[in-house]
């Protein structure tokens, strides 16, 4: 996922090499892309950091965008990445189009999109590649039973169709293993066999948490999504906005 964060150039950024180990198709416009840094025995990130990955364009200016880690820190130099192909996207096409064991340059991690302390009953809230970092921040969560427990926590994952439903078996895995994790995945143009939730993600956010002003919220996704869910929570529900973490990705 290409995030909208806004960085600062005053300072000389650390480079780092990462090689790409594996490309999967998650749909006919979607990569999902293991890479492992090369130089270094462990990458740490905070699940939720993005990486700022560096290209020279054919024009011979650099280009620069920065995508959300779609995976949990690991013990080792390894992270994920999940992006869209778009129409006139030169990097994010590129990095579709890339054979594995090619190298790309990036700096990181970076980010403010962060699990908050403590912790509390929280909601999840994407659509599309919105998915990338709650992916990794969902994986850290359930690795270990003394991080979620106590707590109930929900994943309103919205999408146009049934194949875009990204990770899908890894989050019904963690459904079936852990009753406190609510997958709720829903379709805005699914079919007649689609058996699931329909329509828009703050139909169902608003279902869920219509009687709790007590939990937190994580959004990421396209701006208008993001912003539907926020006044939802924040007009409708009356939420504080300390409440709610969010990220836009266009």
């Amino acid at each position: 996922m290409e995030t909208q964060f806004q960085e600062r150039a005053t300072v000389e950024r650390q480079m780092f090499t990462a090689r790409l180990n594996r490309s999967i198709f998650l749909s006919p416009q979607t990569k999902h892309l293991e890479l492992s840094v090369e130089g270094v025995e462990v990458f740490r990130f905070v699940p939720g950091h993005f990486v700022s990955i560096k290209q020279p364009r054919p024009d011979g200016k650099e280009h620069t965008r920065a995508y959300s880690i779609a995976s949990p820190p690991r013990q080792n130099a390894t992270f994920d990445l999940c992006l869209n192909r778009v129409g006139e996207g030169f990097l994010s096409n590129r990095l579709c189009d890339l054979p594995e064991g090619t190298t790309v340059q990036f700096h990181g991690p970076h980010g403010l999109f962060t699990l908050r302390e403590p912790r509390k009953d929280a909601i999840f809230i994407a659509t599309g590649t919105g998915i990338a970092p709650i992916r990794g921040m969902l994986h850290w969560l359930f690795e270990k039973p003394e991080r979620n427990r106590g707590h109930e926590y929900w994943l309103v994952f919205g999408t146009r169709y049934e194949h875009s439903l990204y990770y899908r078996d890894e989050f019904e895995r963690i459904e079936r293993d852990n009753p406190n994790f609510h997958y709720v995945p829903t379709l805005s143009r699914c079919g007649e066999l689609w058996t699931g939730c329909r329509g828009y993600v703050q139909d169902h956010v608003r279902e869920i948490v219509a009687s709790r002003a007590d939990m937190q919220a994580y959004i990421c996704g396209l701006h208008q999504m993001v912003d539907a869910n926020r006044k939802l929570l924040k007009e409708e529900l009356g939420w504080d906005r300390k409440q709610i973490v969010f990220e836009r990705y266009d």
